[in-house]
C-alpha cells in the first residue's frame, strides 16, 4: 500500500524469512561462522539456538545461498513427521530418486548417495528448522544418521536449528549420546541497540527502488530508540513496528516516523 509513496519496490519489513534482507549484525555473522566452519569440517551435528523472532531461519536460507558448489543440501522446515517421513523428506530434498518401500531401503540409498558424493569430493548438509518440535525417537533416528561416516570423516552434516527448548530436550538423559555428539553450537541473541538503526537502514536500502536514490522515509532517533524499547531487539518485531509506522506514515502523508507514531503502532501491533 505505501511502497509507491516510499519509493519502494518491495515492503522492507516483511516477517518472511528472505536472504536478500539478511542483516550481518555481529551475532548473526557469528553464527554464520559457527556453521560455515562446522561444515568445512565436517563436524557431523551441530545446533544453533535462538529466541522467537531472533533470524534463525533467514539464517539458514542465507546459508544455503552462500554454500560453495561442492556442498548439496536438504531444507527441512517443518519437522512435524514420523521418523520414516523425516527419512523420506530428507531423501527427496537431496534428490534420491527411488522406490523405496521401507526404512532399511531409505537408509541403505541416503548411505549409497553420501559416498558416493565424498567420492567427489562433495559435502552434504541437511539442516532441521523449528528443531524444538522433535520428537524423542526422531532425534535418536538423527543420531542414527550421524553415524554415517568413513574411517577418517563424517559424510552427513546436520543442522539442528530451534528455539531454546531445544536445548533443554538435548539434556534428557535419554538423549545423551546425542547431545554428546553435537560439536559446534550457537545461540542467537537479539539485535543490540547501537546496531538497530543501522539494520533499519539496511532494509530499506534493499528495498527502494532507485538505491542510489535519497531514502523515501526516514526514523528520527527516538523513534529508532522506541522500537527497540518496545522489541527488545527482536528481528520479528522489529519488522512489525516498522511496517506499521511505515503504514501510519503513508496515511498521514509525512516520510518523519517519530516517536509517537511508533509507540501508537506498538499499542495496535504487538499490544504492549
Amino acid at each position: 500500500m505505501y511502497n509507491d509513496f516510499y519509493g519502494f519496490k518491495e515492503s522492507p519489513f516483511n516477517v518472511t524469512s528472505d536472504p536478500e534482507f539478511f542483516f550481518p549484525s555481529a551475532n548473526h555473522e557469528e553464527a554464520f561462522s559457527h556453521l560455515i566452519f562446522g561444515i568445512r569440517q565436517r563436524k557431523g551435528i551441530l545446533a544453533i539456538t535462538g529466541e522467537i523472532g531472533t533470524g534463525k531461519t533467514t539464517l539458514c536460507r542465507t546459508l544455503l545461498n552462500r554454500l560453495d558448489k561442492n556442498i548439496k543440501s536438504a531444507l527441512i522446515l517443518n519437522p512435524y513427521f514420523s521418523e520414516i517421513q523425516l527419512l523420506q523428506l530428507i531423501v527427496k530434498d537431496l534428490g534420491i530418486e527411488g522406490n523405496f518401500r521401507n526404512k532399511l531401503q531409505l537408509i541403505e540409498a541416503l548411505n549409497q548417495y553420501l559416498i558416493d558424493q565424498a567420492l567427489e569430493g562433495n559435502t552434504v548438509v541437511v539442516i532441521i528448522d523449528e528443531a524444538q518440535n522433535l520428537k524423542i525417537r526422531q532425534l535418536e533416528q538423527i543420531r542414527l544418521l550421524s553415524n554415517l561416516e568413513t574411517e577418517k570423516t563424517k559424510l552427513l552434516q546436520i543442522i539442528l536449528v530451534g528455539q531454546p527448548e531445544l536445548l533443554d530436550k538435548l539434556r534428557l538423559d535419554s538423549l545423551r549420546q546425542l547431545n554428546q555428539r553435537i560439536s559446534v553450537r550457537y545461540h542467537i541473541l537479539p539485535l543490540k541497540k547501537e546496531e538497530l538503526q543501522q539494520y533499519i537502514d539496511h532494509r530499506i536500502h534493499i528495498a527502494r527502488k532507485d538505491p542510489n536514490s535519497h531514502p523515501g522515509v526516514q526514523f528520527s532517533n527516538e523513534a529508532v530508540d522506541a522500537i527497540f524499547h518496545f522489541s527488545h531487539g527482536t528481528p520479528r518485531l522489529i519488522n512489525i513496528l516498522c511496517d506499521r509506522a511505515l503504514l501510519n506514515g503513508f496515511v498521514q502523508e509525512t516520510r518523519l516516523i517519530d516517536q509517537p507514531m511508533v509507540c501508537k503502532c506498538a499499542k495496535e501491533a504487538i499490544n504492549v
